[in-house]
């Protein structure tokens, strides 16, 4: 009953003035979700599921919410979606996203990169550089605005980003938290991975289809041959027809176009965890027939459930591939934003942050904060 009371005054004792609120993802890798007063609707920015079987979507989240608006099509940004559906609530998502949403939505579409008007405030999408049809949202309120990165990565050989305008506010992807590593260096240690395996031994990338899946097959194809399970193929082939990668991406043509050969010295296969899909059949395979850890090695690239460190403490490794800003692309947003206050989101100590002596914006970490 008291947390209901609770819930039920947040969204009644809004005020006049626009402010946020991070529901969900500050302090934690946890299901995104964002609430955003306008000053005369409440918007929910995202829907989260996750990444953790524990971290569920809350429905509570959505009380009193007039619109919500999802960034991307990963599970921790987009699973909870069905409970949107469910009441009734219209759903602004790009189109490819729109794909991963429940039938029966309410469906307003953005554009990958371009200004929306929606209930009379300017709403500029641009791409984020993290997943196909991914968008960061930039919202024209208060006195500066505020910037919400959702997922966003600067690094990618195969996805777009698009410079956001000014804001005074920012709610930012800290994922690697204050974690400086670039890119370059991942790929060191990647290919160093590479360079230990036996030369009979298969090496499987569990991974999200519409994220790194490319950009991952693109620099494996210079150390042998490479296959994409059907759930790839596909997100690949929509993401070379959509015309919106670099011209490196044609190289993976004609992987993708050929069908899925689970003798390739190199599978990536959906899903990122190797918790279902293609990715978790061959984890069993190679388990049953005591290949797992000998013949075939999972590699994990990203974040890791608990599911994942199982399945790695038995016949795998990890080796970071970026998806997510290192510590520099962070500060370099908040300086091309001129954010003024700003909120590093999806890390277990946001805290960290005010031990960066350089940082001009001021760290905000929880409650409303007014626009």
């Amino acid at each position: 009953m008291r947390d209901h009371m609770t819930q039920q005054n947040v969204v009644q004792d809004r005020g006049t003035h626009p402010w946020i609120e991070v529901l969900s993802g500050l302090g934690e890798k946890g299901p995104a979700c964002i609430r955003l007063w306008t000053g005369q609707r409440l918007w929910i920015l995202d829907v989260g599921f996750g990444p953790e079987a524990n971290s569920p979507f809350q429905p509570r989240w959505l009380d009193g919410a007039d619109a919500v608006f999802v960034t991307h099509d990963h599970v921790d940004h987009i699973g909870g979606a069905a409970h949107a559906v469910r009441a009734g609530l219209p759903i602004h998502a790009t189109a490819q996203t729109a794909r991963a949403l429940p039938p029966g939505v309410d469906l307003r579409l953005l554009p990958d990169c371009g200004l929306t008007l929606i209930d009379g405030i300017a709403v500029t999408t641009g791409r984020n550089g993290h997943a196909l049809g991914g968008v960061w949202l930039h919202v024209a309120l208060g006195q500066g605005g505020l910037f919400y990165s959702g997922d966003w990565s600067e690094e990618s050989d195969w996805f777009a980003f698009d410079t956001p305008p000014p804001a005074e506010t920012a709610l930012i992807d800290a994922s690697y938290n204050r974690d400086a590593t670039g890119q370059g260096a991942r790929k060191r240690v990647l290919d160093a991975v590479l360079a230990r395996l036996e030369p009979e031994a298969q090496a499987l990338f569990p991974v999200p289809p519409s994220g790194r899946a490319g950009e991952l097959a693109l620099h494996l194809l210079d150390h042998g041959p490479v296959t994409l399970d059907d759930a790839c193929r596909t997100a690949l082939r929509e993401a070379l027809a959509s015309g919106t990668l670099g011209p490196a991406a044609q190289r993976l043509a004609p992987v993708i176009a050929a069908p899925f050969d689970p003798a390739a010295r190199f599978l990536i296969c959906d899903t990122p965890n190797a918790d279902g899909g293609m990715a978790w059949r061959i984890v069993q395979d190679w388990r049953d027939s005591g290949a797992l850890g000998q013949r075939g090695i999972v590699v994990f690239t990203g974040h890791m459930t608990a599911h994942a460190r199982a399945i790695a403490a038995h016949g795998g490794q990890f080796a970071r591939w970026n998806v997510h800003p290192p510590l520099g692309d962070q500060k370099r947003m908040l300086d091309r934003l001129g954010a003024r206050r700003f909120a590093p989101l999806f890390c277990t100590s946001p805290e960290d942050y005010l031990l960066e002596d350089d940082l001009t914006a001021t760290l905000t970490l929880g409650g409303r904060t007014r626009l």
